[in-house]
């Protein structure tokens, strides 16, 4: 997946098994999907270290929107006892490397999930709907869409949202880094955000219909 700059590969393993918890529910045909999340050493200027034993806090906050968000597309109860785990290994960044690991992840989990049905493993589609996710930002008085490593740094304001092909909203994060932003604001920010996710949901379709 690929945000200007921002280059990520994302991609979906199933596993025939499914978390404690879960298996713990009562619903024999419920599964599960989780995410994993890498800044690889050398993606940014200057090299990061790898997690290891113990992922840093940013990680661990980013797995969970990534799951989070993607969670929000299925339904689960239907999806039969497997886990699917989405990586995401960021190999350049700059910037929005959170929104393009969902962005891609979601084209990944329609591509296991259809190899699924095609399998006859899975009788139906379990997506509910489409998501993808992009950053926007208030960036010297003005309303930017996909924020780059620099405009992100000078932003007075910096976001990430998530919506469906609907336009209806999953996940709303927004900063501010400097000053308070007014309604009206939060409104322009949302709706470009909304004209962005539709082109990037029309980019999605165009590549799952190729495959």
């Amino acid at each position: 997946m690929s945000f200007g700059d921002t280059k990520v590969i994302v991609t979906a393993s199933v596993e025939e098994r499914v978390p404690r918890h879960v298996h713990q529910s009562g619903n024999e045909n419920a599964g599960w999907l989780t995410a994993e999340y890498s800044m690889l050493p050398g993606a940014t200027n200057t090299r990061g270290q790898r997690d290891r034993l113990k992922v840093s806090g940013r990680t661990a906050e980013i797995q969970r929107l990534i799951g989070r968000s993607l969670r929000a597309a299925l339904d689960l109860s239907t999806l039969g006892q497997r886990t699917i785990t989405i990586d995401a290994d960021v190999i350049q960044a700059d910037g929005g490397t959170r929104v393009a690991a969902i962005t891609g992840g979601y084209v990944a989990l329609a591509d296991a999930l259809q190899r699924l049905i095609d399998d006859e493993k899975l009788l139906a589609m379990p997506i509910r709907f489409g998501i993808a996710a992009v950053s926007v930002g208030i960036v010297g008085g003005e309303v930017r869409l996909d924020l780059d490593y620099e405009e992100d740094s000078q932003a007075e304001v910096d976001a990430n949202v998530v919506m469906t092909h609907m336009g209806e909203i999953i996940e709303f994060q927004a900063t501010s880094e400097s000053k308070p932003y007014s309604i009206e604001s939060l409104n322009d920010m949302l709706s470009l955000a909304k004209d962005g996710i539709a082109e990037l949901i029309e980019i999605q379709r165009t590549i799952l219909a190729s495959e």
